[in-house]
Order: structure tokens, then C-alpha cells, then sequence
């Protein structure tokens, strides 16, 4: 399976040119889609996922004409957005069957609910309203509902915001093991989770597409060309005077 991007754009009426001719191919796997707020990323996301038309330019997945065709996309797409609402005195398990009734999934549904749930690594706390999980348990099931219907199209778009360590790996380990069949789009700005999940990636800024290729080819391209150094607090502004300093980090007491 293979999504074709064609010279996408779109402008917002305010005038803010979200996407610039954007042209890429994802295949099959975990793709990244990397950049800073405001980049795009969200609104490429919402335009793959027909919840909004680009301007210009063309989608195609698998055959299907996603900007024209868009009742086909939804029956092959998971998507978790970044923000996404449930009904807070709703059990898990309730909801998640709810979500299945909206899609048209009749038989089998009961099975494929506890199925889901003891994938996302739920099922102990099924019954328990989803106003009392952590941000983790709220996010593993958003992809428990993304994975409903065994979708050919995964999307996620900044789905570890707020989340510690410890969740935001098991996260991404569920997120490795279903996108092994599929086309799974993990959008981000967070470079080491790209590097280390997706064999495929792009980059985008104010819209327009910079990269796209392997992360380990754009790591190669910058060789020799970015440093690390670890300074004292008081040689910030000397650096920053005398180098292009991309960012700092406080590592320890006065570094």
C-alpha cells in the first residue's frame, strides 16, 4: 500500500499559507512527519484524513481519490487526532463499542472491543470511567478506536504531548507493533522518536516540504556540521554572540 502526495496546498482565509506544493510518498510502515508548531503538520493530517479540502493538488491511497472519494478513505482510516473528547462518566469499554456502532461494525463487535482492549493493555480497567485514566490510558485508547475496522491508514498527530517517559514508550512500542502492515503517519516534533520508530520521514516548516528520505540519511547530511559542546551557564552569551546556537539545555548544576 502507498499514499501518494501530489503538490498539495492550502491557504487559510486569514492568509496564512499552511501547505506550499507539497509532493510525497509514504509506503507501507511507520512514517514520521517532523517539524515545529504552526508547521503544517496538523493541517496535512486533517487534509489526508478528509476532515478538511486543500486548494490545490491530489492524495491518492491505494487507487483511491482521497480529496473526491472521501467515504472509501474513512473505511480503511484510524485516526487519533491531537486533541479528542470522549464522554468523561463512560466506561472505556462502553465508549469503545459506542465508537464500533459508528462505524458500522456489527458482527463480532463485543469480540473485537476486548480484543482491542487487551492490545492497548486496557482490559483490566475496562469498566472504569474514562475521567479517571491518565493522560497514557487516554491516549492508548484513542488507538484502541483508531484501530476499530483494521484500518489500511493510521494517523496520529502529536500523540505523546503531556506524556511521561514511561507511557510515551509504551505508547510507541504499540505504535511499532501495529504498523508493521499498514501505513501508520506519527506526526511530531520530537526528533528522537522519528529517529528511532520510522524507517521513513519528512520534514516540514512554514508549510513547505524541506526533507524527505531516512532519518539515518538526514543525520549522515548534517556530519560535521552540528555540535554538541557542553558549556557553563556563564558562556551562554558568549556562544551564542559567536556561533549560530540552535538550542540549550540545562544538563547539570551550572552546564
Amino acid at each position: 500500500m502507498e499514499l501518494a502526495i501530489q503538490s498539495l496546498s492550502k491557504t487559510y482565509p486569514n492568509g496564512v499559507a499552511a501547505l506550499q506544493d507539497v509532493t510525497l510518498t509514504i509506503p507501507t510502515g511507520m512514517y514520521g512527519l517532523l517539524g515545529p508548531n504552526g508547521a503544517g503538520k496538523s493541517t496535512l493530517m486533517r487534509t489526508i484524513a478528509t476532515l478538511q479540502d486543500a486548494d490545490r493538488g491530489s492524495i491518492s491511497l491505494d487507487g483511491i481519490d482521497v480529496l473526491k472519494d472521501k467515504m472509501a478513505v474513512r473505511k480503511i482510516l484510524g485516526y487519533l487526532p491531537q486533541e479528542f473528547g470522549v464522554y468523561p462518566k463512560v466506561s472505556a469499554q462502553d465508549m469503545l463499542d459506542h465508537i464500533a456502532v459508528l462505524k458500522g461494525l456489527t458482527s463480532g463487535r463485543k469480540e473485537l472491543v476486548q480484543a482491542l482492549l487487551h492490545k492497548v493493555n486496557l482490559y483490566d480497567v475496562r469498566k472504569k470511567s474514562l475521567s479517571g485514566f491518565s493522560g497514557g490510558m487516554k491516549q492508548r485508547f484513542g488507538i484502541a478506536q483508531a484501530l476499530l475496522g483494521d484500518p489500511k491508514l493510521i494517523i496520529v498527530d502529536e500523540p505523546t504531548a503531556g506524556l511521561d517517559p514511561g507511557e510515551r514508550n509504551r505508547f510507541y512500542n504499540l505504535l511499532s507493533e501495529i504498523g508493521e502492515n499498514r501505513i501508520v503517519i506519527l506526526s511530531t516534533h520530537i526528533v528522537d522518536d522519528v529517529k528511532e520508530l520510522c524507517s521513513n520521514m519528512a520534514i516540514i516548516d512554514k508549510g513547505t516540504l524541506l526533507y524527505s528520505g531516512s532519518p539515518f540519511d538526514a543525520l549522515q547530511s548534517l556530519s560535521n556540521k552540528i555540535w554538541t559542546r557542553y558549556i557553563t551557564k556563564p558562556e551562554i552569551e558568549s556562544f551564542v554572540n559567536r556561533y549560530r546556537v540552535i538550542s540549550t539545555r540545562m544538563v547539570g548544576e551550572g552546564h
